[in-house]
């Protein structure tokens, strides 16, 4: 089988012409001439997140759709260019070929890199001759899910050396975390409490990233989970605390 991927020329340049005549200046959609870059950023980060829900969930016809959604939020953003004389989809296109090419020197001029781990420090170093640093902490976005934000912060301070061993001392911390927090709880002062609980989730998120856990991952299908199981709670019918629980067990138990 050939590794070249199909063309598929024809399907993308229908898209670009839909997007085009959806912003026709008087022939065009109201909703999609009335759209900036600002306002469609948080249509973007919607359909990226039902992106992974349709991987999560494995629905594969789904994910045909999402991806469809998502790649419709970047021919957006390259008809805006267009219009502003910025770029269009096909310098968006360039750009990032060319730096894939350029970041992975093991597969297009012939360096070699022992595994992934090792791809991963030098995909990094490259990074950093792009954009330079003075921070290892920089270049981390700050809209980021909180989750992902802490992973992303805590595995660049790793890259330094600045990191625990193994799991057992990050539970340990997490213990002497929790204990700091219901010692605030104690006392009733509320801000003390907001910082705690963050420091908190913070050492929970170095927890999961030393499993090799995704935190945000981890916590979506836990919401998943918990939406599941409450709507079985619902459906039982149950009205006291106590046959709330039961029936809670019982759908633990069918699961």
């Amino acid at each position: 089988m050939s590794s070249q991927p199909p063309s598929s020329d024809t399907s993308l340049s229908r898209l670009l012409a839909v997007m085009a005549q959806l912003r026709h200046p008087s022939e065009g959609c109201p909703w999609d001439l009335e759209q900036s870059f600002a306002t469609i950023v948080p249509h973007t980060i919607e359909e990226a997140y039902e992106v992974a829900e349709a991987i999560e969930t494995a629905d594969w016809d789904a994910l045909k759709d999402e991806l469809g959604d998502l790649l419709f939020q970047v021919v957006f953003y390259a008809q805006l260019g267009r219009e502003q004389g910025l770029f269009d989809f096909d310098a968006i296109a360039d750009a990032i070929a060319t730096k894939m090419v350029r970041r992975h020197p093991n597969v297009f001029a012939g360096a070699k890199e022992a595994d992934a781990e090792a791809q991963t420090r030098a995909w990094e170093s490259h990074k950093e001759k792009e954009k330079p640093r003075t921070s290892t902490l920089d270049g981390v976005a700050v809209t980021l899910p909180a989750l992902s934000r802490a992973a992303k912060l805590q595995k660049r301070a790793a890259r330094k050396g600045f990191d625990w061993a193994d799991p057992a001392p990050v539970i340990g911390k997490m213990r002497e975390e929790l204990a700091e927090l219901e010692a605030e709880m104690d006392k009733g002062g509320q801000g003390r409490r907001f910082e705690e609980m963050g420091d908190l989730l913070f050492t929970c998120v170095n927890l999961a990233r030393k499993l090799q856990i995704d935190p945000e991952s981890a916590l979506r299908s836990a919401n998943r989970k918990f939406e599941r199981r409450f709507k079985s709670v619902e459906a039982s019918g149950a009205k006291s605390p106590e046959a709330m629980e039961a029936a809670w067990e019982a759908a633990k138990s069918a699961e």
